[in-house]
């Protein structure tokens, strides 16, 4: 089976619970948004999928998460090629401190591309993909700190496609924009979004209304609802779920 399908997913730091039996499916090639109030274990679950919780002090982790039918957390899983499948980009724009054509040569150099023809395609790929090259097309070896945040962020969404990946994760990616940005990344996922599994965190809901084609909901680690973001939206099933998107809490 395509797309991810997480069963009975707990995770907790010590003493403290984070996620609480969760269980839902993703489907591929769509945007999943995850909300709930901060606390509730949004990042947490993100985290899992490319499993950069692992190495937190004191985590304990259980149930299971499938991408693309594979268990992710056998115990025979490289976690490196677990993550160049699953790309993630973070809330606050952290390209590395080289060139615009470094940062999107760091992964398929890393993975054996070596070639300057075979990079040269990789990066304008990658580059086009996340509509940037019309911008940056010309200056490509000009440091990378030189662009404008939104055009940051493009480049490290670029960054995360250049090695090929299946699903994109995206944790608040939008925070740290201006409105025109935000526009420009959102409008960015949607067209990703045919080729890519998106899931992202966001405690924007009307960016959540707007951009996804599915919606989850946690409160306090747990799931309490998941479905058509239209439904989520407009006639929620719990009632927690209808004082969230109503504004009532969070």
């Amino acid at each position: 089976m395509n797309g991810i399908q997480i069963k009975d997913l707990s995770v907790s730091y010590g003493e403290q619970s984070a996620l609480k039996q969760i269980s839902f499916d993703i489907p591929q090639q769509s945007i999943t948004a995850l909300i709930g109030p901060s606390g509730c274990g949004k990042s947490t679950l993100l985290r899992t999928l490319n499993r950069m919780n692992d190495d937190t002090p004191g985590i304990q982790i259980s149930g299971e998460i499938y991408i693309a039918g594979a268990p992710i957390y056998a115990k025979e899983v490289r976690v490196e090629k677990l993550r160049r499948y699953t790309g993630m980009v973070f809330q606050a724009p952290n390209p590395f401190p080289t060139s615009i054509y470094d940062n999107v040569a760091y992964g398929p150099r890393l993975y054996g591309i070596t070639r300057k023809k075979d990079l040269d395609e990789v990066v304008e790929r990658s580059l086009r993909a996340a509509a940037l090259w019309e911008e940056v097309a010309d200056k490509l070896k000009s440091h990378a700190f030189g662009l404008s945040g939104g055009q940051q962020q493009r480049l490290c969404i670029a960054r995360a496609l250049a090695v090929d990946p299946k699903v994109l994760l995206m944790d608040e990616s939008t925070a740290a924009l201006d409105p025109f940005s935000t526009q420009k990344i959102e409008e960015l996922a949607k067209e990703l979004s045919k080729l890519y599994t998106i899931v992202m965190v966001t405690h924007n809901l009307a960016q959540a209304a707007r951009v996804s084609d599915q919606t989850a909901f946690l409160l306090n680690g747990e799931l309490i609802e998941y479905g058509p973001t239209i439904q989520i939206f407009s006639k929620p099933n719990q009632g927690q779920t209808e004082n969230y998107v109503a504004g009532r809490f969070g």
